[in-house]
């Protein structure tokens, strides 16, 4: 875990609202500064954001050796805040957060993302294009006015499968709609815990990221922990991306 200041490069909308409540726009800020810290794709950082007592927690959506991207949506004050921080600001945050999705060797490995648990894995998707490995991505949002990065995963050869809920970008429904058509071997996603869960239930082994409130962002607190088969963990320290079989929905 790092704690430095970073530098925000560019902060920009990417959507204009969600398709069922308008104001809650996505966002995407690139910035600079030490990545050191940050080991696998799927880890988080935590910003301090001025006059507001605790971090925001944001997964990390694709990082170099001199940047970090992540992608956000406005739902609440720190959010907002992080809109109006513009090119030059300075800000402080902890990288290399969290357990990351670990990169496997099961064939043709399945990355679902729903809404804002998308960007996670476009980290992971370069992960495996790295490997020799090309990955099918499935992409789950409520409608077309919803949709992100799909420029960002066309740059790195990647073709998205959408679903949207209302059928105006896609396949019309759940991401399962799609799935239930492909060939794979395993999967890793990240987004609604509905999704999630149905995921699990699949005959394949797989890894997921789970959300929970966040205080610390390190393990000390203990606000974020849940219950799995293994016991009590920490979302922050122990996961955010735990095995399958581990989770009691």
């Amino acid at each position: 875990m790092n704690r430095e200041k970073y530098t925000v490069r560019s902060n920009e909308r990417l959507t204009a609202g969600n398709g069922f409540t308008p104001d809650l726009s996505v966002w995407k800020m690139v910035l600079s500064g030490d990545t050191s810290a940050i080991t696998a794709p799927g880890q988080f950082v935590n910003i301090a954001l001025p006059g507001r007592y605790l971090r925001r927690p944001i997964s990390i959506c694709d990082w170099d050796s001199t940047t970090i991207t992540i992608v956000y949506r406005e739902v609440g004050v720190g959010t907002l805040d992080m809109t109006k921080l513009a090119e030059g600001t300075q800000v402080e945050m902890l990288t290399g957060l969290g357990n990351g999705f670990k990169t496997v060797d099961c064939g043709t490995p399945l990355l679902v993302g729903g809404g804002v648990g998308l960007p996670p894995m476009l980290g992971l998707a370069k992960a495996y294009i790295a490997m020799g490995v090309k990955p099918i991505v499935v992409a789950g949002f409520n409608s077309a006015s919803d949709v992100i990065l799909t420029e960002d995963f066309a740059s790195a050869g990647i073709e998205l499968h959408i679903s949207t809920m209302d059928g105006s970008a896609g396949t019309k429904g759940t991401v399962m709609e799609i799935i239930k058509d492909l060939e794979f071997d395993c999967f890793q996603a990240c987004g609604p815990k509905p999704m999630l869960k149905a995921l699990a239930e699949l005959p394949k082994p797989g890894q997921v990221s789970v959300e929970e409130r966040m205080g610390c962002g390190f393990g000390v607190c203990m606000g974020c922990s849940c219950k799995t088969t293994e016991g009590v963990k920490r979302v922050c320290k122990d996961g955010p991306v735990f095995d399958k079989e581990m989770m009691i929905w």
